[in-house]
């Protein structure tokens, strides 16, 4: 049986691949060493044509059925890899036949959770994993997307503005529906508990958890935290004729969790005193598209979100509140953020992502104006930034040259 490759991306470099090789025996020529997370299968990141791809080793009938589903995600616009092509045909050395690989985009600056961990983490960093990945099962889940195997390590994580934000890099056990049901919600929900509980478990079996920490307690957290996002995403709420700003501030509220509202179904009682209302459709990523809308930034929802406050401010303290947004928001860009992120090394420009340094430079120019009791310029907030905190800071869009093996947890800066 001849090789086959499948992709949307056709890149001839990939025949340069040792295909006829288990992954796990590639030689370190063809390896981007990244920290890998755990996986039932073996999996690889390699070096093609300026692009780093991760390639996992799997049987042809998952491999495409996986394919297929990470596309059907990417079109929904769901936080998930990006599918890039699947290798079939393989036959080794020795005449016997070798399972498939699934190949994907490796998400620059992206983590697995236990690349995260460390007994120098910042005291909460557990939950807002949990908060995460909170998030991501319920964007999908309004997709219409049953998970079947939720966990830490079937997820990415990217620093988003001091938070996460989680990305699904498994869909092996995925299914799409029109819509789910609230048993199907509640599995993955239970899925996610065990599945969590165990993971940190293992965390604390390792002392990369703080002992303290209870599995069990955080692990629940994902149903709280996911029911709490649910309700305010979907139920229905009552008032009084006379509360109809309740309508605006049900708005202002999804929009302050990330979210936008469509369409609202609007109805009154029979008597026309009361009145219900419901979102018919939410989107994800209010902010992030205002600021995309605004700026071309096109950044994480948290980051989005500290960036449009740092505008509203240079709107504020240059006296532009009646000018046109739009104006004004590409004056801050070349005057204020690209001057910015542009003073960074070029040795150090893989630690952090732009609008998370960025985001970063604010929050050190905030502890250096409270030491100081004075107002700090963020042209030398960015230079003692640079200077001081930086170079300490591990380097997140790819770490080359070491065995993930071997490769220590990355800690955070408390």
């Amino acid at each position: 049986m001849p090789l086959e490759i499948t992709t949307a991306r056709p890149d001839p470099a990939l025949l340069d691949l040792p295909w006829s090789t288990p992954l796990e025996d590639w030689p370190d020529q063809y390896l981007a060493a990244l920290p890998r997370g755990i996986s039932r299968h073996v999996v690889r990141f390699v070096k093609l044509s300026g692009r780093v791809l991760a390639v996992k080793e799997i049987k042809e009938d998952l491999a495409r059925r996986e394919y297929d589903m990470l596309r059907d995600l990417r079109r929904l616009h769901e936080p998930a890899v990006e599918p890039f092509g699947v290798v079939s045909g393989r036959v080794g050395a020795d005449g016997e036949p070798l399972d498939a690989c699934l190949i994907t985009r490796h998400l620059k600056f992206s983590l697995p959770y236990r690349a995260l961990f460390s007994q120098g983490l910042r005291p909460g960093t557990e939950t807002r994993l949990i908060d995460a990945l909170a998030v991501l099962l319920v964007r999908l889940h309004l997709a219409g997307f049953w998970w079947g195997d939720v966990s830490l390590s079937n997820t990415l994580f990217r620093r988003d503005a001091g938070s996460f934000a989680a990305y699904l890099v498994d869909a092996e056990t995925g299914e799409l529906f029109p819509s789910l049901t609230n048993g199907q919600r509640a599995h993955d929900l239970d899925i996610a508990r065990v599945n969590i509980a165990g993971e940190l478990m293992d965390l604390q079996a390792g002392d990369l958890l703080d002992p303290e920490i209870d599995p069990v307690v955080i692990s629940n957290r994902i149903v709280t935290r996911y029911d709490a996002l649910w309700a305010e995403l979907t139920a229905t709420e009552e008032f009084d004729t006379g509360e109809r700003w309740r309508v605006e501030e049900r708005i202002r509220r999804l929009n302050a969790v990330g979210f936008d509202v469509d369409e609202l179904a609007i109805s009154t009682d029979i008597d026309g005193t009361r009145i219900s209302i419901q979102p018919k459709v939410v989107d994800a990523g209010h902010h992030s598209r205002r600021l995309l809308r605004l700026t071309g930034l096109d950044v994480g929802e948290g980051q989005a979100r500290r960036l449009l406050n740092d505008l509203d401010n240079y709107r504020a303290a240059s006296d532009r509140q009646n000018d046109d947004e739009e104006i004004v928001a590409h004056e801050w860009l070349t005057r204020i953020y690209e001057p910015i992120t542009r003073r960074v090394p070029r040795e150090l420009s893989g630690k952090l992502e732009p609008a998370e340094l960025f985001h970063e430079v604010l929050e050190h120019r905030w502890y250096m104006a409270e030491r100081e009791q004075n107002d700090v310029p963020i042209e030398r907030a960015i230079e003692d930034y640079v200077a001081s905190i930086l170079p300490t800071k591990p380097d997140e869009a790819a770490v080359v040259g070491v065995d993930t093996i071997e490769m220590p947890v990355i800690a955070e800066r408390p």
